[in-house]
């Protein structure tokens, strides 16, 4: 029974980790428009540094340790399917670990990247959750 509580949280979790991750890029979207120093820019650099804080880090530091929490309790540790699955969170930490250097850069005035840059990292978030949901649910290996 503890299991699927566990299991239940983790999802809830990886859940409130996705949400932050494919709304942040998009807040960088509506930044890039917003004139340094303006009350714009400045609402934008509150928003995403609490939704990286108050949302994104803990939703992710909770899902790690609950995912290994499970691994470590039903036995997948050996699971090829697993292991694909970490290097996808793996790499989508990765990724942010890069939005949370972003946050810092448009809390400086220092981003140097257009909107189409944001436009496309949005999406590398959703293809790894997908490769992610796959494997844990089909688990093809």
């Amino acid at each position: 029974m503890l299991y699927l509580w566990i299991k239940a949280f983790h999802v809830i979790a990886v859940i409130a980790w996705m949400a932050g991750m494919l709304y942040l890029p998009r807040l960088f979207v509506y930044h890039c428009d917003a004139p340094k120093g303006s009350i714009q820019s400045e609402t934008f650099k509150i928003m995403e540094r609490r939704l990286l804080k108050a949302i994104i880090n803990p939703a992710m530091i909770v899902t790690w340790v609950l995912g290994l929490i499970l691994v470590w309790q039903g036995g997948w540790y050996l699971s090829g399917w697993l292991h694909a699955k970490v290097l996808l969170v793996l790499i989508l930490s990765g990724v942010h670990g890069s939005l949370s250097r972003m946050v810092k850069d448009f809390a400086a005035d220092r981003n140097k990247r257009p909107q189409k840059f944001y436009r496309m990292i949005n999406e590398v978030p959703t293809v790894l959750m997908i490769g992610i949901v796959i494997l844990v649910i089909v688990k093809p290996f």
